[in-house]
């Protein structure tokens, strides 16, 4: 442990950057050239906030609050916040980034014992351990059970990013078939992976004989395993959640299990946690249970802390490009500039990512005399594509980088004219579904500091991208729109907005609803059905 050095201000010429460590880690190594790293295990906060002024950056894992009272007593210096692991929730995130302070993490440093721990409870549900282990304590010498082999099953994984990948390579060891479901990941990987890939969720579920999810937890993911899927599955699955609670419906799942159906399952993670003693989990057959377990090898403990370290240390140097978690305020002056194109390109990309996820090229094209360099629209445009799609959170410092790990192509174009707005940006990626490539653009301006919709593939709209937006094509006849807006009131789903478009009269035509609330895939499924309507898709801006 470093001696405690006399607080200074400001960095004084010449002298080492100085790094805090406030939490109990294994930083590895702290001797580093131009760096003075002083590990305090487990400093009191009220310490913290004495000596943290005198500091260029500070390394916590989950024990210090850094909330505004501790940003605050930094003072200008500070310009690195690092995490060890994956979760930020003990960081104030908005105001870390007001501040122009950078905020880190290190989550891949879990993946490998994540990834050992999902196979772990596959194999353990696979042959009755939590089971077995029961009886035997309870003093049954049961010898009759009847496990499964791994051999030759066909594992099913949902999300195939870092730790997804990870589990597809460890179960092709023990010689299982795999197959995956991610829109968001190109053709490319999964040929790599030696993985086949179902093209839609139902797909997957109806052709494994094991299921294990690893996704991030966002409002697409938060309970899409649920009763309707867990029918899907073949009798006697087995299903595997070690990524993040409320993925997989706990009722349903506890259901599916008493009722046979499954032959067993395995949770690392609960949607409360610590989960209460009258949980449904520790009542339910054939399920083992580990306490969220997933990052807890000494391996990977000893890996969170050097990498954390060797981030911090890159980003004091200048180099954020592995691990940032949030993006610093960008200048007032640019923020003025092009705060509303800023918006409008993310809620741009995110669109994009509902209407063809898994592009392998965007093509972001500028028309008019933007007022600032507009190269922070095209990261706002990855910010909003890869939202909810990647095991980390994209933001303005890390989305290109995160774009090429995915094999994304970027391409920009700028053209001066611009002929129906002062400035536009359209945005078009390509992508395949099924097994057909295809293409999507969306285009919006700004009026003023809002953004606007311009153009959805080939037709001109003017829709202010909030809420629920539901896009139907039709022949440009009339009755469309009256014969939608009935059905729509029937359900009592209010329109707060409409617009309409056409390529020609008579010919194709396009028109898009805001509504004030989601619609449910049976509803959505209504509306193509209708003999007025071509095709319906519903996004969320």
């Amino acid at each position: 442990m470093t001696a405690p050095a006399p607080a200074q201000t400001e960095a004084q010429p010449g002298a080492p950057l100085r790094v805090l460590i406030c939490d109990e880690m294994n930083p590895g190594d702290l001797d580093h050239a131009g760096f003075q790293i002083d590990y305090e295990g487990n400093l009191e906060r009220a310490e913290t906030l004495r000596r943290l002024p005198g500091y260029d950056a500070l390394i916590t894992r989950s024990r210090t609050k850094v909330d505004r009272e501790l940003i605050d007593a930094a003072g200008p210096r500070l310009k690195v916040i690092g995490r060890g692991g994956v979760g930020v929730d003990n960081i104030d995130l908005d105001y870390a980034s007001l501040r122009g302070l950078l905020v880190l993490n290190a989550p891949e440093s879990n993946n490998v014992s994540a990834a050992e721990l999902a196979i772990m409870h596959l194999m353990a549900a696979a042959r009755g351990l939590t089971r077995s282990d029961r009886l035997t304590r309870e003093g049954t010498w049961d010898r009759k059970f009847l496990g499964l082999e791994l051999k030759d099953r066909v594992l099913g994984i949902v999300g195939l990013g870092r730790i997804g990948s990870m589990v597809a390579d460890r179960a092709q060891g023990l010689r299982m078939s795999v197959v995956a479901y991610d829109p968001y990941v190109p053709d490319s990987k999964f040929e790599r992976l030696g993985v086949a890939r179902a093209t839609t969720l139902d797909e997957l579920l109806g052709r494994v004989d094991f299921l294990t999810v690893h996704t991030p937890l966002t409002e697409e993911t938060t309970g899409m395993i649920g009763a309707r899927e867990l029918a899907l599955l073949k009798r006697d699955a087995i299903v595997v959640n070690a990524a993040r609670g409320g993925i997989i419906e706990e009722a349903a799942l506890v259901a599916a299990l008493q009722s046979g159906h499954l032959f067993g399952a395995g949770v690392d993670v609960f949607v409360e946690e610590p989960p209460t003693p009258q949980h449904l989990f520790l009542q339910a057959p054939n399920l083992g249970i580990t306490a969220h377990l997933g990052a807890n090898t000494r391996e990977a403990q000893e890996r969170v802390g050097a990498e954390i370290v060797s981030r911090v240390l890159d980003a004091l140097h200048g180099d954020v490009s592995k691990g940032a978690v949030n993006a610093p305020a960008l200048d007032a002056k640019t923020l003025e500039a092009i705060g509303g194109h800023l918006q409008l390109g993310e809620k741009l990309g995110r669109i994009l990512a509902q209407l063809l996820p898994g592009a392998h090229d965007v093509e972001v094209t500028f028309r008019g005399e933007f007022p600032a360099d507009p190269a922070p629209i095209v990261t706002s445009v990855l910010v909003g594509y890869l939202s909810g799609s990647t095991d980390e959170r994209p933001n303005m410092i890390n989305a290109r980088a995160l774009a090429r790990e995915r094999g994304v192509n970027l391409a920009i174009r700028e053209e001066q004219d611009s002929p129906d707005y002062q400035t536009e940006v359209i945005v078009k990626v390509t992508g395949h579904a099924g097994e057909r490539e295809r293409t999507r653009t969306v285009g919006g301006t700004v009026f003023g500091k809002s953004p606007r919709l311009t153009r959805l593939r080939d037709f001109r709209v003017e829709l202010e991208p909030e809420g629920y937006i539901l896009i139907a094509s039709n022949e440009d006849k009339p009755g469309a729109v009256a014969k939608l807006s009935t059905l729509l009131g029937t359900w009592g789903v209010n329109i707060a907005g409409m617009a309409l478009g056409r390529a020609q009269k008579g010919g194709q035509a396009l028109f898009t609803l805001t509504l004030d609330d989601n619609l449910t895939p049976d509803q959505l499924q209504a509306i193509r059905a209708l003999d007025v309507i071509e095709s319906a898709y519903l996004v969320k801006a």
